[in-house]
């Protein structure tokens, strides 16, 4: 059991990560240090390019060929907050019906500020927006679609290049949170006309905490949400007009963006294959007493799914698998009451279970086995 990877707690924060982003983390602490863009010297200059190693990495990986557009945050619900209440919403914002609170707190707090109102996208029964039923819907009053590209609860991506598509032609702006989906779902952020893209460094893309940001189409548009120095303009008293200097005031979190940069460069091949992963939703599936949440069409399921049992609770199954098997899940609603209404699991939640490129065949087969003893013993 030792030589396992038990940890399933992937789409909370991704572990392990590679050995090179730990290296350069650990190189940058004893070797590199410096600040960024603040000066000339080398030790300096190495810094800086450093985070735009990283900026340009991200670009290549959201399909966008201007990186000065890709701005660096302490992650990406300090990103959707710089966009949702830096940008002149009005009218409604329609969202999916699998939103993260990332993005329903600070819109609901703007619904209470009378700014905005929340309309909710046509959808299957899975959550995922249905772009037949697009056509039909009125936009005459939004000023922004939301839609979170990969939910955290039953991993279905959406499908974001046919909302970019009808958006687009009626000249709606599109956000995508792309936190869950990178960089399993590909994306084409210029090529599919999408305004702006929301990330995490410490998911997917297996980099660490501390690390995430946005990228803005139109960021000329968005108000900065923190001010402060930035060593670009320090004559004037207002944050500077250029990009993306306007929304990185403050010393950036240099050590992670060292660590994001390098996993970026240092992805690992995955383990197990696409079918070893569908061979354990469908083996979960056959077990009695157990429900599987997941998208409605394979092709559409991302690197998670949740599950719940007929009696045992959300909570005392992930206690379970920890406690008897050494499984790492996680219980409960995610952060996504939205989604878990939607599916049906509001207000118990689930047990999600989140897979990383060092996930093997054997890890499924023993998380596969210990579901399959509880559901003997239960």
């Amino acid at each position: 059991m030792t030589d396992l990877n038990l940890y399933f707690d992937n789409a909370s924060t991704s572990f392990p990560k590679p050995p090179e982003a730990v290296a350069a983390m650990a190189r940058f602490l004893t070797q590199d240090g410096g600040t960024y863009g603040r000066a000339a010297y080398d030790r300096v200059l190495r810094s800086t390019r450093i985070v735009e190693n990283a900026r340009d990495a991200v670009a290549v990986l959201l399909g966008v060929g201007d990186a000065s557009k890709i701005a660096f945050t302490s992650g990406a619900t300090m990103a959707v907050n710089t966009l949702l209440r830096g940008l002149p919403l009005r009218g409604r914002v329609l969202v999916s019906p699998l939103e993260h609170n990332a993005v329903m707190r600070p819109l609901s707090m703007l619904e209470r500020c009378g700014r905005i109102r929340i309309g909710v996208l046509p959808a299957r029964e899975d959550g995922t927006v249905d772009p037949d039923r697009l056509a039909q819907t009125d936009t005459g009053d939004v000023s922004l679609v939301v839609v979170n590209h990969q939910s955290n609860v039953n991993g279905a991506i959406q499908p974001l290049r046919e909302i970019c598509r009808w958006a687009r032609e009626r000249g709606v702006p599109v956000l995508a949170d792309g936190s869950q989906a990178l960089p399993g779902a590909s994306v084409d952020a210029d090529g599919w006309g999408l305004d702006f893209v929301v990330f995490t460094g410490h998911k997917g893309l297996l980099g660490p905490t501390g690390t995430g940001g946005f990228f803005a189409r139109t960021p000329q548009a968005v108000e900065p949400l923190v001010y402060g120095g930035t060593g670009s303009r320090s004559d004037s008293f207002g944050m500077p007009d250029g990009w993306p200097d306007r929304f990185e005031a403050g010393t950036p979190n240099l050590v992670g963006l060292a660590g994001l940069a390098a996993a970026l460069a240092n992805r690992p091949q995955a383990a197990h294959s696409r079918q070893d992963f569908l061979d354990m939703i469908s083996g979960i599936e056959a077990l009695p007493g157990f429900r599987v949440c997941r998208a409605a069409e394979p092709e559409r399921q991302g690197g998670l799914v949740s599950v719940v049992h007929e009696r045992l609770s959300p909570s005392r199954l992930a206690g379970l698998l920890w406690e008897s098997y050494g499984i790492e899940t996680r219980a409960g609603l995610h952060c996504a009451p939205a989604a878990h209404r939607t599916l049906g699991t509001f207000p118990a939640g689930t047990v999600r279970l989140a897979v990383s490129p060092y996930h093997a065949s054997a890890d499924f087969e023993a998380l596969l086995a210990a579901l399959t003893d509880i559901s003997r013993k239960r």
